[in-house]
Formats: C-alpha cells, sequence, structure tokens
C-alpha cells in the first residue's frame, strides 16, 4: 500500500513495506552543506527523500543513491523520476566498493540505522545497525568523498564516541555538529555531524535544536 506526501513542490511516494520519511531526513538535509552542481551520494537512500529534500535546496546536482532493498530503490527511482529529477539509484550493499567508484563525491549524507543491535531500543529492525556498523559505513564514506569534501549524518549522542572514532579512521575530520531535542526538558535524542576528508582539526558546536512548537 502506498501514499503520498508533498515535500514543497515535490512528490513524495511511499510504501508500508519501506522505512518512511522522518524527522531526522528533514533536518539532516537542512543542515549539511550543500552547493550547486555538487555531485551528491545518500548512502542507505531507501525510497529516496533525503535527494528529494536536498533537492529543494538545490535543484543543479548530481545525485546518486545506494540502497541494498529493491522494493525500496525502485521506489527511490520512481521518485526522482515523477519529479522529472535526474540521478541514479544502485540496488546493492554500499560497503560493496565495486557499485560506484570512489574520490569523486563532495557531499556524501547518510540517515543510517543507528541504534546497536540488541540494545533493545526501540526503532524496529530498519533502524538496527548489524547490517552495517557506524566502522563499515564511515569507512565506505570515506572511500566516496572526494578530498576536503563533506560527509554529514544523523547518529545517536550515546553513541558519538565510536562514531568519531570511526569517522576519524576514514579520514573525515568531525567540522560541525548540532544535537537535537524534542524540549528543553528532554535529553538530546538525536546528533547531526559534518565532517571533511582529510580536514584540520577545529569542531562547531552548534546551538541544540528544539523541536517545540
Amino acid at each position: 500500500m502506498t501514499s503520498v506526501e508533498y515535500l514543497g513542490s515535490y512528490r513524495l511516494t511511499q510504501s508500508e513495506a519501506c522505512f518512511k520519511l522522518g524527522r531526522d531526513s528533514v533536518l539532516l538535509s537542512k543542515f549539511c552543506t550543500l552547493k550547486p552542481n555538487w555531485k551528491v551520494c545518500d548512502l542507505g537512500t531507501g525510497i529516496g527523500s533525503l535527494l528529494l529534500l536536498v533537492s529543494q535546496r538545490e535543484e543543479r546536482l548530481d545525485r546518486t543513491g545506494i540502497e541494498i532493498d529493491p522494493v525500496a530503490a525502485g521506489l527511490a527511482r520512481q521518485n526522482l523520476a515523477d519529479n522529472g529529477l535526474s540521478g541514479r539509484i544502485i540496488t546493492g550493499d554500499l560497503r560493496d566498493q565495486s557499485l560506484v567508484p570512489g574520490d569523486q563525491f563532495h557531499l556524501v549524507i547518510s540517515n543510517p540505522p543507528y541504534f546497536r543491535a540488541g540494545s533493545g531500543k526501540s526503532g524496529g529492525t530498519a533502524r538496527m545497525d548489524d547490517t552495517c556498523p557506524v566502522e563499515d559505513l564511515c569507512r565506505r564514506a570515506g572511500q566516496l568523498t572526494r578530498t576536503g569534501g563533506r560527509f554529514a549524518l544523523v547518529y545517536r549522542p550515546e553513541r558519538l564516541a565510536e562514531l568519531f572514532a570511526a569517522l576519524q579512521a576514514a579520514r573525515l575530520e568531525p567540522k560541525r555538529m548540532q544535537l537535537l531535542a524534542y524540549h528543553r526538558e528532554k535529553a538530546p535524542y538525536a546528533v547531526l555531524v559534518e565532517t571533511v576528508k582529510d580536514g584540520g582539526p577545529g569542531l562547531e558546536i552548534l546551538p541544540v535544536q528544539y523541536q517545540e512548537p
């Protein structure tokens, strides 16, 4: 069963069989650095939501998405085509280096599974990282990003130590970070991080973004 949501002028078709658009992707699309004519790759693109969201900010992009689920990948292709956007959606495991050549993207983005497998956290199987641990995700992002290019993702605050270790092992230096919280009385539930490949040290910590009305 499918449903349609409108993202500005874009039409997003979603399916009950695939992970749906969430708040994290919307906030990540607004947070990441983006410039005209950049080559952008979305790791674990799902139904293509993030590619549509960044295209709202800048339509002149070279878009690539990698998605292991063939149903979601097919829907991502449909969503690009339905909105008259060019791009390629590749079906396969993002860790497979033969799928896409490395050292070419200005921006790599990802809203990955960020709960540790077996942790008992909520979110369902689509949010568990047993299929792609953070070390594998960051390693592949580092391979795909060109020198001076950026990798931006959303993750869990309690896993920042292991995230930063994985990023730096992949030559991705954290440069910007913003915590996300639902209310001022609540602890942050997520964190946005943007890195630069082979960047120098220096991390800008932005004010906490609250989701209060």
